[in-house]
């Protein structure tokens, strides 16, 4: 009987290897989200106290709803890249909803916070959540990085309990810092080198 099939079977095992470990390591692909939100945040925290505290501009958290814009971006960017991928997996899945999780959150603790007008609470909350899809989504994909980043946020939750000035805002900095922006780099770092 004649094999029509091109490839060996060392070759095949080989593809298949191959597809497994690429299956394994997509979904941290390029780190490309955590740097997209790890500079936002980073920035806006910044342009707030800068305009609260030096320029005295009472609405100096406005500068957040450029959020709304990044969440537009991330949408078609998560929609482009989902219609080029071929294979989704399982990992890729429970990080979607961890973080999909980690949004409704956020936004749940934003308009509680806003209904009930207890901000000083806001800081220690957010600071806990950022940890948790942080922190998941390391161990989910083997990421120590991402790991040490969610267990630095939630530090960061217990520290910001005992600041009640507006200099809390600038925890952000070191949040995004230790749970988005080093992990980023150093996936995009893998990625290249994969």
């Amino acid at each position: 009987m004649e094999n029509n099939d091109p490839l060996s079977a060392s070759d095949s095992l080989k593809l298949i290897e191959s597809m497994i470990h690429k299956a394994q390591n997509r979904f941290n692909e390029n780190g490309t989200l955590y740097l997209l939100w790890g500079w936002v945040v980073f920035i806006c925290s910044l342009v707030q106290y800068f305009l609260g505290k030096i320029v005295g501009y009472q609405q100096a958290g406005a500068v957040w709803s450029i959020t709304l814009l990044v969440v537009i971006y991330q949408i078609i960017y998560l929609t482009k890249k989902q219609k080029s991928e071929h294979v989704r997996t399982y990992t890729d899945e429970i990080i979607s909803y961890v973080w999909m999780t980690f949004g409704i959150c956020m936004g749940l603790i934003t308009f509680i916070v806003s209904i009930k007008n207890t901000w000083t609470i806001m800081y220690p909350l957010v600071f806990l959540f950022y940890g948790i899809p942080t922190f998941l989504s390391g161990s989910i994909m083997r990421f120590t990085p991402l790991k040490i980043g969610g267990i630095c946020c939630w530090i960061l939750s217990v520290v910001s309990l005992y600041i009640q000035s507006t200099e809390i805002i600038l925890l952000f900095i070191p949040a995004v810092l230790a749970g988005w922006i080093i992990p980023g780099y150093l996936l995009r770092a893998r990625y290249k080198s994969a």
